[in-house]
Formats: structure tokens, sequence, C-alpha cells
């Protein structure tokens, strides 16, 4: 097991990266095997989304075979043609708000990157500053991309990738750890290492008036339909931002039944606990795995330089499962 959500079989993810030059963003696709039961839960009052409504779960959902997590807002969902002309079929997508980070305002992902990240997908997932979480900020923290998965026995696994990039924090002051920390696995996040709870605090929040976290989670579970799985997802986001699905957020969460040969029987309540811990904690990857970026926009601190203790307590690509 990666502790990915590759480990699911036949899921694979790939990256784009557009770093230099006033870009700070990039796109993340996530391929489906065939025959993948896709649905997906919007919330929040500010998405930026394509095909969406062709998942509808009033009509069971579609069988697609992948979805694009990109950066660069409304404009970066045409990164979705790129991933299409490789996956085959349309490639129903999701953007976070990034645009300016860089420092150029109009440096976004396009098809080429669509395309790029479709052609790279593996089941590696490099995490933090890649793909969709390139340019991802959390309130006054630097966001990046996060994975996480979990085994439930009898080759049944669920498994998440996330973008974090949300308005409401995830780290508590009190404590000086991610909200979801105590939904971890023995040994996968950093117990305090001494660092100022509060410092988090002292950081100018730069993140208004657009955000909203993206996402995919996945299993090979034979459950009646994927929708229940995006809403668990979406209830692990809440666990782990706070507050969250806000006006100026557009937190959308694709999900997927696999159908893999692999997925036996299983309480579907164990598959939708599942998937909302499984959530948090890729968003949480997301956050320990960012670094802190200086671009013409200005300085996006990460969680590893405001607790470097903590931090360094980090096994990142940490195998918990």
């Amino acid at each position: 097991m990666r502790n990915a959500i590759t480990d699911v079989p036949g899921v694979l993810v790939g990256h784009a990266t557009l770093v230099g030059g006033g870009a700070l963003t990039g796109t993340t696709v996530v391929a489906f095997p065939r025959g993948a039961l896709v649905s997906v839960d919007v919330r929040g009052g500010a998405p930026a989304t394509r095909d969406t409504a062709a998942l509808d779960p009033r009509h069971g959902g579609r069988r697609v075979r992948g979805v694009v997590l990109t950066g660069g807002s409304a404009y970066g969902l045409a990164a979705a043609d790129g991933a299409a002309g490789v996956l085959g079929g349309f490639v129903p997508a999701a953007a976070l708000f990034d645009l300016g980070r860089g420092g150029d305002f109009t440096a976004r992902p396009g098809a080429a990157e669509g395309a790029e990240a479709a052609r790279t997908a593996g089941r590696d997932v490099p995490q933090g500053n890649v793909g969709a979480g390139t340019g991802a900020l959390n309130a006054a923290l630097k966001g990046g991309l996060g994975t996480a998965s979990v085994s439930l026995g009898g080759g049944i696994v669920v498994g998440a990738v996330a973008a974090l990039n949300a308005v409401g924090p995830s780290v508590d002051p009190t404590t000086g750890l991610p909200f979801a920390h105590a939904l971890g696995l023995p040994g996968e996040f950093p117990a305090p290492g001494g660092d100022d709870p509060a410092a988090v605090t002292r950081v100018e929040d730069r993140t208004a008036p657009f955000n909203t976290v993206i996402g995919v989670v996945a299993t090979n579970a034979r459950l009646p339909h994927p929708y229940a799985l995006a809403s668990a997802a979406q209830d692990g986001l809440a666990l782990a931002v706070r507050p969250s699905h806000g006006l100026t957020d557009g937190d959308t969460v694709f999900a997927a039944r696999t159908g893999d040969d692999g997925g036996g029987e299983v309480d579907p309540r164990r598959v939708l606990d599942a998937a909302r811990e499984v959530f948090a904690r890729a968003l949480v990857h997301g956050l320990l795995n960012a670094e802190s970026v200086t671009t013409a926009w200005g300085a996006l601190p990460a969680y590893r330089e405001l607790y470097p203790r903590t931090a360094a307590r980090y096994r990142a690509g940490h195998r918990g499962n």
C-alpha cells in the first residue's frame, strides 16, 4: 500500500505543474479503469466545474475514464480538452482559484497541461506543490495536493486525492496541529514538536475572496451508488477545514466506484466512514507536504515553516496501511 488513491486497483494519477514566468498553477488528472461509475457532490457558493451535470446522482452518475482537477479557476477548465484527447470520451473537471498567485493573472493551465497530466498518470502520487496543488492556498498558509488510502480487508480499498485551497483554516491555533490530525493512522501524522501553537495566527490571511477545495474519492467496493461516497468525503472536508462550504468556496468532490473484480461485499457504512476519514487525511497530507513560495504576488508560508519542529517529525510518503 502506498497510502494513496492509486491503491484502489486501476486508479492512476498524473500531474502537470507550471511554475515561473508568472505562473504558479497546475493540473492533476485522475484516471479510472473502464467501467468506473462516477458521481459528484458540489457544495459552496462559487464552484468552477465542467460536465458535472452529466454525473447528476438523480440519473445514476456516468461511466467515465477520468476527471480533471485544475488550477486557473474557470479558465483552467480548458485542461479537460487535453485530458479527453488522451483518455477518450468526455472528462469532467473542477477548478480551484489560484489566478495571479505566481504574479501573472493570465498564467493558467490549458489543454496542453491536461494532456500532459493524463499521459503521465501512474501509481506514484507526488504531493504538495504539484498539479492542482501548485498554487493552492489555505487561509494564511500554503496549501497543496495530498492523498491517502485505507484497506478495509478482503481486497477492498478506499482512497482519496485532494487539493487544499480553502478559505477556512485547517490548523487548530490552540494546538498547532491540523484539525483532522486525530483521524490519522498510527504514526501517520506528527506529534507536537514544541512549536508555538498560535504561530499561524500571526500570518496575513491572503485568501479572500476566492477559494475552493477539489478532490476525488474512489473505491472498488460494490456500493449501490457512488454519490454517497462523494457526500461522505465532503463531510470529511468539514472535519479538516473549519468552516467549509462557504459562499466563496466551490468545494467539489468526484466519487468513483471502479467495479474492479477484486472488490467484494462490505457494509456500506464502513465504506462511507472510511471515505469521510480518508478525504480528511488527504487534506492533511496536502498541508504537510506544501512548501513555502514567494512570488511577485507575495510570500506564501507553509506549515513546515511555521511549525518546523512538528513538521520535522512528519514522514512524507508514509505507508501507514
